[in-house]
């Protein structure tokens, strides 16, 4: 049994990833941290990494961005493999993790979905074949109390798409209400939308001269992301230390 520490487990997906493991037969979550502590789990919670006193496995961290370097230390002190699945990171912490990953095994995803990873690689496939004829827009949607914009997710598969095209040449110009100008044909738009209890939708629009290609997915529920971390977790036990993605799994 692989014995996981939640960090965030009082969250969202915390709370689905919890609603998950209980029906896994090879991974079991031994510990919480949260700064909102409730009495109703199955396993302690603390407030910080560093009070855990259950022996841990593996971490799986879908928190908020101001606790990675404090669940970083832990992993590292304790020589434990991460799963990050938190979002919205600026570029100091995410060369936090890419050291982190000198030491131990880390696997960092933006979005946890096999079904999003699929598209991903879609539209990498669709933007070297376009490229020069078709405009790129990325259009996310997710539920109200998402804090960060535009989504992870969304700038996961931006970046994807720049790094199928010669030099990345690609810029990001996020929503058009501040530029009274027409669009180049060097641009990914990318625009967010906030409401209502969205799980989860990404569209990205390949448009050309009359015609329109869309690749969109579009999550029902967090459970899927949860069941995605819980298969990270277990592809990444046992690793040696190293960066990894959700895509290792799936090759």
């Amino acid at each position: 049994m692989i014995r996981i520490l939640l960090n965030g487990c009082n969250g969202k997906m915390g709370q689905a990833i919890t609603r998950s493991c209980k029906f896994n037969d090879k991974l079991l979550i031994v510990a919480g941290v949260d700064t909102a502590i409730q009495a109703d789990r199955n396993y302690p919670v603390y407030t910080e990494p560093k009070q855990v006193k259950e022996n841990i496995d593996i971490i799986i961290d879908f928190s908020h961005p101001c606790a990675l370097e404090s669940i970083l230390n832990y992993a590292i002190e304790k020589s434990l493999p991460i799963v990050i699945a938190t979002t919205g990171h600026n570029d100091a912490q995410k060369q936090l993790i890419i050291n982190a990953a000198e030491s131990i095994p880390v696997l960092v995803s933006a979005n946890m979905s096999l079904g999003i990873n699929l598209i991903v690689d879609l539209a990498k496939r669709a933007a070297k074949m376009l490229h020069g004829s078709f405009d790129i827009e990325i259009i996310e949607k997710h539920h109200n109390q998402k804090i960060d914009a535009p989504s992870g997710t969304a700038l996961a598969i931006a970046d994807s798409i720049n790094s199928a095209l010669p030099g990345n040449e690609m810029k990001y110009v996020y929503d058009r209400h501040s530029s009274m100008q027409k669009r180049t044909r060097d641009e990914i738009g990318i625009h967010s939308v906030r409401g209502g209890t969205i799980a989860g939708e990404h569209t990205i629009i390949f448009a050309g001269n009359d015609e329109i290609i869309e690749i969109k997915h579009t999550a029902i529920s967090k459970d899927l992301f949860a069941e995605g971390a819980l298969k990270a977790a277990a592809f990444l036990y046992g690793k040696p230390p190293g960066y990894y993605k959700m895509q290792d799994i799936f090759s």
